[in-house]
């Protein structure tokens, strides 16, 4: 089994050696987390996405801004069809919008 090397941007002082695990057979009781724009709030995948995942406020402009959180959670879903969604949107305000 190949390792792979992980530094701490925290203050690690040595690098950690972990050995990769093995893909599990399936994914079916398992949770798949995402760290993404919210999702809309209409689409379900299936009832796999679970309660506290961030949503799109439907009355906003979230039209402008809905694609990419609800593309990947998507992809995801068809490769991890058995596996629990849990989408955490990292932007901020009703519409998921940034500001620099």
């Amino acid at each position: 089994m190949s390792t792979r090397t992980i530094l701490d941007p925290t203050g690690e002082r040595t690098v950690a050696e972990r050995a990769r695990l093995a893909r599990p057979a399936s994914l079916a009781g398992l949770t798949v987390g995402l760290l993404d724009t919210p999702v809309r709030h209409d689409i379900t995948y299936d009832g796999r996405l679970l309660p506290g995942s961030t949503r799109l406020d439907p009355t906003g402009t979230a039209a402008l801004v809905q694609g990419h959180g609800t593309f990947t959670t998507g992809l995801v879903h068809q490769q991890a069809a058995d596996a629990a969604l849990l989408v955490r949107g990292v932007l901020a305000g009703r519409d998921a919008t940034a500001t620099a």
